[in-house]
């Protein structure tokens, strides 16, 4: 196979972050610069459309550790070919090309805007994108493509949709509340010659929840007074704040269940798991004179 000349595209550059960036790192270079170029806020903007689609490539490729590695060789064999001489009509891209499953492969679908993937992404990743499945949107079974999709928590707790733009036609995708990182969506004959493409989604962390199937954990601060005497705590929930009611005498990093307050069920929005609240306790810094006075008096008293 010969792989005519093309533009080496350096996803790090794109993204603006150094190439010993942390996952971290550029998941927040990306979320700025997706949240800028969205074609939502710039509607009718071919270059924003263009510059988002460029965006989401680069997230693609170094948010995935295997794709990462792969495109991270290259980017080093390409520099030295360069550095001694090298024209780059004459690189050889073949090399490079990801074997897979099938024939090189022709996906196209970004992620809120319209276009395809880039003639670079396709031939060193096309191959990589083909995969075996059929039986229902949620389970590889059938041939077809896959593609990731990346969403926030809000939109795996609430149902969000993508638009993709393949085979000519423009579709509007919905991802189901409840989904989770690897769960797959089918989009029936969206794929190169009729074939299904599969969207497996990516769930992004919430620093505020940790999730295990439909259940979610959280933390919640509490001040050691109300621990004594009771009271009220706010509780972080998908949803919104809630008022968490703590009785007196309560211990420090005690769990608390809501019922009903976590993720939805994949195959049934309407029920939810539970949130688990771990109470996190802060010991004031300062105190009153007052306070301090009646602490101590407190102190002396023998339970």
């Amino acid at each position: 196979m010969k792989i005519d000349s093309m533009d080496y595209k350096d996803y790090y550059k794109i993204l603006g972050v150094e190439r010993k960036a942390g996952a971290n790192e550029i998941r927040s270079a990306y979320r700025k610069l997706a949240m800028k170029y969205h074609p939502d806020k710039n509607p009718g903007d071919k270059k924003a459309e263009e510059k988002f689609k460029e965006i989401n490539e680069a997230y693609q490729v170094l948010s995935d550790e295997q794709k990462r590695a792969h495109y991270d060789r290259l980017g080093s064999a390409y520099s030295n070919f360069r550095t001694s001489g090298g024209r780059p009509n004459d690189f050889q891209w073949e090399d490079w090309f990801q074997q897979g499953a099938g024939q090189r492969g022709g996906v196209e679908d970004i992620f809120g805007g319209g276009g395809s993937f880039s003639e670079f992404f396709r031939t060193i990743f096309g191959e990589a994108m083909r995969s075996q499945g059929r039986s229902n949107p949620f389970a590889p079974q059938q041939q077809g493509y896959e593609q990731e999709a990346q969403i926030s928590f809000e939109e795996a707790y609430s149902g969000t949709t993508r638009q993709l733009q393949t085979n000519r036609r423009r579709l509007q995708v919905r991802i189901p509340a409840g989904v989770k990182t690897g769960s797959k969506v089918r989009v029936a004959g969206a794929g190169p010659e009729g074939i299904d493409l599969y969207l497996v989604i990516k769930v992004e962390e919430d620093e505020r929840f940790e999730r295990d199937g439909s259940n979610l954990t959280t933390t919640a601060p509490v001040s050691i007074f109300t621990l004594l005497l009771g009271g009220d705590a706010d509780v972080e929930t998908p949803a919104g704040k809630v008022k968490l009611s703590i009785p007196a005498g309560t211990q420090p990093d005690q769990v608390f269940r809501l019922a009903g307050r976590g993720m939805p069920a994949l195959k049934n929005p309407n029920t939810k798991g539970d949130l688990y609240v771990k109470l996190k306790v802060q010991v004031p810094k300062y105190l009153s004179s007052k306070q301090r006075e009646l602490i101590e008096e407190a102190s002396r008293i023998k339970f």
